[in-house]
């Protein structure tokens, strides 16, 4: 099944893994971001990756 909805919930710590292991999805500002208007299914396993790298597992998707 495609990824359509990427988010962070609160408690992200801004160590910059997501954006990292996925710059065409997070940002990292004052606290990880998603980029609006990306296809989430072109980037499915670094976002799969990058959710499962999380230390503090606060990046979600369906």
């Amino acid at each position: 099944m495609a990824i359509t909805k990427v988010w962070i919930e609160d408690g992200c710590t801004a160590c910059g893994l997501c954006s990292d292991i996925c710059p065409d999805v997070f940002r990292l500002e004052d606290e990880a971001t998603v980029i609006k208007g990306v296809n989430f299914s072109n980037f499915e396993d670094k976002i799969k990756e990058a959710a499962e790298s999380c230390p503090v597992e606060v990046i979600k998707y369906e």
